[in-house]
Formats: C-alpha cells, structure tokens, sequence
C-alpha cells in the first residue's frame, strides 16, 4: 500500500469514532469537495456506510478517511483535523492545494 494521499488526526479519528457510535454506524468518514463557498469549493464531511473501491483511503486508530478519486486531486496532501475554539467545534481541512481561504468555515 502506498503513503496516504490525505491524512486524519488523531483528534479527529476519535471524534468520527465517538459520533460513529452515537449513530451505530461504522467509524467510516467520506470528505468530498462541492462546488460553492467563498473560495470557489465547500468541504462535505458524511459517515459513510462502506467505503468504494475506487476511494483513498487513510486510517488512523481504526478509523477510515474515504475520498473519492475526483476529489482526492483537490485534496492530495490534506490533513483533516477536528477543532474545538471559541468559535465552536468543527472539523478543518489543512489543504496545502488551496489557493486561498476564507473565514467561513467552509
């Protein structure tokens, strides 16, 4: 297998984990890039059910970050963390890729 094209955090396995429980579903967590937002794309974050054969894959502690192939070439080298600020609690992508930010979350 080859060296994970994105990555998950600790922090953020155990939050998929926990909310995963909650739901009795499996602690799989599918990121796709939409179009939209401030900055031309959105960030969707679901729990999947199962992961496709096409998707990269990345597991940290027994849980899986899924992405499908189309999104993955705007995700190459992203890290998905999970947050907890004064602003609220989120998960963030750190995405070496984008070309610019925005304060809204997305």
């Amino acid at each position: 297998m080859s060296e994970p094209q994105i990555t998950l955090t600790e922090n953020a396995a155990r939050r998929v984990a926990s909310i995963a429980e909650r739901q009795q579903k499996p602690a799989i967590l599918r990121l796709s890039v939409d179009g939209g937002g401030c900055a031309g794309f959105t960030y969707r974050f679901e729990l999947a059910d199962a992961q496709e054969d096409d998707d990269a894959v990345a597991e940290t502690d027994g849980v899986r970050l899924v992405v499908d192939p189309v999104s993955l070439d705007l995700l190459k080298g992203s890290a998905v963390d999970f947050v907890e600020d004064l602003g609220g609690a989120a998960f963030r992508v750190t995405n070496p890729n984008a070309e610019s930010g925005c304060g809204c979350g997305s």
